[in-house]
């Protein structure tokens, strides 16, 4: 193979040791470039308006092949100014003229020109597609943040839909709105009494099985207030005590005030999806302002209800004012004007019974489940009728109406509105729990927002970037192009190619 066609290839990062190794460039060119530099920013300050210069001075490091473009333009530019030896007498021809001198000058020009090349290849373009790279994830994270934020938004407000559905609010003025809700108390109590009047047969049974186990000596006040509600229906506190009706009726004024809280501060109290007592402990109520205290309701404080006929009291020291005398009546007024199962302690021991019997009502379904319980229908031969009659069936249906009842007495929106009526803190606390859902809304709405803005400002980044990259790598294969036909005309047209990372761009 003939020599001269032979190819000479040399690597990017090593094109400026190859240049120096080969002795086409000085090792100590860089003071010279200094100096040649200051001379191109000084010829730059006086050039003629012309469209090809201005392309070449905008956005771009000039270097000796710039410089080479320059005088072909200056000689049309300054032709006037030729003589008759061919020489330009125009100062901006001889500026010119001399910085190309200087470059060709112990081959700096190669030297500075391979030294762009590496800088373009290793730095420049890396540096940018780095920055565009950042850009995009600055985009991918505030899509996918927006994509959480929007999730969460959903469920928060799905959630603060949720409660409103549980009350029967629309959510629009909640205070408000919760206070109008006490009027369907009394319509809530009464059906929910109707429903009680459905246990009676459970009550019944219950009663039997105490009386058969333990003789005559049962405890005949079990589930005292529940056969009290099932006999006489939603009375006032004051009948359910006494025994009698009372002449007048004094309830206690609800003070609560209608004006709408603000929504909670980013630092306020989170309360949670819903605010719930536990399944027995529903009455843990505080009533504002003079009112009563209850405190803790539990059964382990020592408060017991006892049949109205057995009460030993003192009717001065309970504020009752007896109006004539004996059953004539009196005025009831404090806690005694509300009814039983609006009364905190009197609803509360309701519920109790009501769970009492619904576990009585559970063991006995699983005794009759139990087939291998002989010893049991052996010791029932001698039961009452009502014992020996049930059936799984039969006792299952008990079992479903109690847990109606216990439903209807203790489900969300009762327990609601029953905190409601007896505690103006529940309304603040709901209120504000309520009013901070829709708070993270619109805060989650103003960070997605904010976020939109973010990509908006990236793209736009983007988009601008990626013009000076093309830009950039054009330049790049140019320079490579140029001073590969340089290195060539030294080794008398021997085809060069600088390979490795310039190629990859």
């Amino acid at each position: 193979m003939d020599e001269q066609n032979i190819p000479i290839d040399i690597n990017t990062g090593k094109l400026l040791d190859w240049l120096i190794s080969r002795r086409h460039v000085s090792k100590d060119w860089q003071p010279n470039v200094l100096a040649i530099r200051e001379k191109i920013n000084s010829a730059i300050q006086d050039m003629p308006e012309h469209e090809e210069i201005v392309e070449l001075l905008s956005g771009q490091h000039i270097n000796y092949f710039h410089c080479l473009k320059i005088i072909e333009i200056l000689k049309e530019t300054e032709a006037d100014t030729k003589n008759l030896f061919g020489r330009y007498g125009s100062q901006r021809m001889k500026d010119w003229q001399n910085v190309v001198s200087l470059y060709q000058r112990d081959g700096v020009y190669l030297a500075e020109a391979a030294q762009m090349l590496i800088r373009n290849v290793n730095f420049e373009v890396p540096s940018l597609r780095k920055q565009v790279a950042k850009f995009e994830q600055v985009q991918v994270d505030a899509e996918k943040k927006i994509k959480d934020y929007t999730k969460t938004e959903t469920a928060t407000y799905n959630e603060f839909n949720t409660i409103c559905k549980q009350l029967g609010i629309s959510g629009k003025n909640i205070k408000n709105e919760l206070v109008e809700l006490l009027k369907e108390l009394p319509g809530i109590y009464e059906k929910a009494t109707k429903k009680i009047k459905m246990v009676e047969s459970s009550v019944n049974l219950y009663g039997a099985f105490l009386k058969y186990h333990s003789g005559d000596n049962a405890d005949h006040n079990a589930l005292c207030i529940l056969k009290y509600v099932i006999d006489n229906g939603n009375t006032t506190t004051y009948e359910y005590t006494y025994g009698e009706k009372p002449v007048l009726i004094e309830e206690i004024e609800i003070n609560i005030s209608e004006a709408e809280d603000k929504c909670v501060d980013e630092g306020g109290i989170d309360f949670g999806d819903d605010i719930d007592f536990g399944d027995n402990n529903f009455d843990n109520i505080v009533v504002e302002e003079g009112q009563i205290d209850w405190g803790n309701l539990n059964t382990d404080e020592g408060f017991e209800i006892v049949e109205h006929a057995d009460l030993n009291i003192n009717l001065e020291e309970s504020g009752i004012v007896v109006e004539k005398s004996g059953m004539d009546g009196g005025v009831a007024r404090g806690t005694d004007a509300y009814t039983v199962l609006d009364n905190p302690k009197t609803r509360h021991f309701c519920l109790n019974d009501l769970f009492d019997l619904q576990a009585f009502l559970a063991a006995r379904l699983y005794e009759m489940s139990n087939d291998s319980d002989l010893l049991s229908v052996s010791q029932m031969q001698d039961a009452p009728a009502i014992l020996q009659m049930q059936t799984s069936e039969s006792i299952q249906s008990m079992i479903d109406c109690v847990n109606i009842g216990i439903d209807e007495l203790s489900n969300k929106r009762t327990q609601h509105l029953h905190n409601i009526k007896h505690s103006p803190k529940y309304v603040d606390m709901l209120t504000a729990s309520l009013n901070q859902k829709l708070a993270v809304v619109d805060r989650l709405k103003a960070s997605k927002k904010v976020l939109e803005g973010q990509i908006q400002v990236a793209r736009n980044q983007i988009k601008d970037a990626q013009p000076v990259i093309s830009r950039v790598i054009q330049n790049t294969k140019i320079l490579q192009k140029q001073i590969e036909e340089d290195i060539s005309k030294k080794y008398k047209g021997r085809p060069v190619h600088i390979v490795g990372a310039v190629n990859m761009l």
